[in-house]
């Protein structure tokens, strides 16, 4: 009897063996596509999949994550193709799936989502040990975290300027935050009728976000905007900012799922516990 593995959507996968073709529309999902020893099996990943830095080089590249190469990607004539409901276009999604075979679509959205993301692709294709070693990693990651005391802190995680973009708090970077207390501000839930997953806001002016008053950090992501320390110096410089904190964060270590979480878990508790 064929094992099956049931993907975001609720579409179940049945096992496949070393003859896959994975194209990966995804960058965190293609750096855990190689940790889970895929790597002759990774034919094509988009333009912004640049991790592990060493082996993607080798894979063609079929676009962007929302631009993509539709016919590059039927070129390599993939078994299978991973995409995420929040990274890629769902209309893109739908003309790929016309003649690829498989399409595994994850929406991972809080940390603990990763297990039930290493235990798909492993029981898909065939690296069961391997996700098994990954998902001790990140439970060992979260345990760590949760016995821990960190102080409470209101933050505002910047993603975007031009307009000023931030996060919900039912995303995946919220999720991250609250593992070391921090709390993104504004208080909404994008799920919600009229709130956006990732809403905008200005600064000054008359629509001048009354929840800034309460924000004590304000962290600048190094992606998908690439901000950086000059951003930082121009808001310090700003009367408004007066006794806020504000500094650079890596996108990666809080954005990324998959593989990255388990960095990235450590790397937000060092940040806290310097805080």
């Amino acid at each position: 009897m064929s094992t099956r593995a049931v993907d975001a959507t609720g579409v179940a996968h049945e096992k496949v063996g070393t003859g896959a073709r994975i194209v990966s529309l995804v960058p965190s999902i293609t750096e855990l596509l190689f940790a889970l020893g895929l790597d002759r099996q990774i034919v094509g990943r988009t333009g912004f999949c640049v991790h592990p830095r060493d082996k993607v080089r080798n894979v063609p590249k079929v676009g962007g994550t929302k631009a993509v190469n539709v016919e590059a990607v039927r070129a390599l004539q993939p078994t299978h193709l991973i995409v995420n409901i929040d990274e890629n276009e769902r209309d893109t999604v739908e003309q790929l799936r016309t003649f690829v075979p498989h399409v595994v679509v994850t929406h991972p959205q809080t940390p603990h989502d990763n297990l039930s993301l290493y235990a798909l692709l492993g029981a898909i294709f065939g690296r069961e040990r391997e996700a098994s070693n990954l998902a001790d990693q990140l439970e060992a990651r979260l345990h760590e975290a949760a016995t821990r005391a960190f102080r409470p802190q209101n933050v505002l995680y910047l993603i975007w300027r031009e307009p000023w973009m931030t996060v919900a708090r039912d995303t995946y970077i919220s999720a991250m935050l609250r593992l070391v207390n921090w709390q993104t501000l504004p208080d909404v839930q994008g799920g919600t009728a009229g709130a956006a997953r990732y809403p905008s806001f200005e600064f000054a002016g008359a629509n001048r976000a009354p929840w800034l008053a309460d924000v004590e950090r304000i962290l600048l992501s190094t992606e998908p905007y690439r901000f950086t320390q000059a951003h930082c110096e121009a808001l310090q410089r700003d009367p408004r900012m007066g006794g806020k904190r504000i500094e650079l964060i890596d996108g990666e270590m809080v954005s990324w799922y998959g593989a990255r979480a388990i960095e990235g878990i450590a790397y937000l508790m060092q940040r806290a516990a310097a805080a």
